[in-house]
């Protein structure tokens, strides 16, 4: 587990987060997130984080589905158990139509939803700091990362002087674990001093 420690503001208006996510962009500090109530327009830009490629994920999800299905059906029909149907050749293609698209649909959905959970690290059992109890409430909360070298107090300050409410100083892990609320993790003890 990767502890830092993380310098959290909180803002309670979008209007004071936009500048001050840029200039904690252009000081120099490490943007560690940005937390909100609600998605909030072009923050992602602000922040400086790039463009999905969740689209070419289901591309390429979908082409498998595709595969799947005409390898399969047509292994079945021309291999496997070759019927006549009326006549109808063993290969063929339009009637299988219909059956394709819905695996073509089934393995991009399935598959985009299962990539979307791990990048945003939202599985079941996934385990994150909660820099402050109402970041999903009603207020934008602000982290970034402190160097061991870095002055507590300017970062602090720094903070405020972009129109932060309230700021502080937390000790916690930097990525996700797998965990449970109930329980205190190792570091929060250490953190707190017991």
């Amino acid at each position: 587990m990767a502890i830092k420690k993380f310098a959290v503001a909180t803002y309670t208006d979008e209007a004071v987060l936009f500048p001050a996510v840029k200039k904690v962009r252009k000081s120099g500090y490490k943007l560690h997130d940005v937390y909100t109530p609600f998605a909030v327009h072009g923050l992602d830009v602000a922040a400086g984080h790039k463009t999905t490629d969740l689209h070419i994920a289901g591309f390429i999800y979908g082409i498998c589905g595709t595969s799947t299905a005409v390898g399969f059906i047509s292994w079945v029909y021309t291999a496997d158990w070759p019927q006549n149907y009326g006549g109808k050749p063993h290969f063929a293609l339009p009637a299988w139509i219909p059956i394709t698209f819905e695996l073509t649909v089934l393995f991009a959905a399935v598959g985009m939803v299962l990539t979307f959970c791990y990048l945003n690290q939202i599985m079941p059992g996934v385990k994150k700091h909660v820099f402050h109890p109402r970041q999903s409430d009603d207020t934008f909360v602000v982290a970034i990362e402190l160097p061991e070298s870095a002055s507590e107090k300017e970062a602090l300050d720094f903070l405020k002087s972009t129109g932060a409410g309230e700021t502080n100083i937390q000790v916690a892990e930097a990525s996700w674990w797998y965990g449970r609320f109930d329980k205190t993790e190792p570091y929060e003890l250490a953190a707190a001093g017991k």
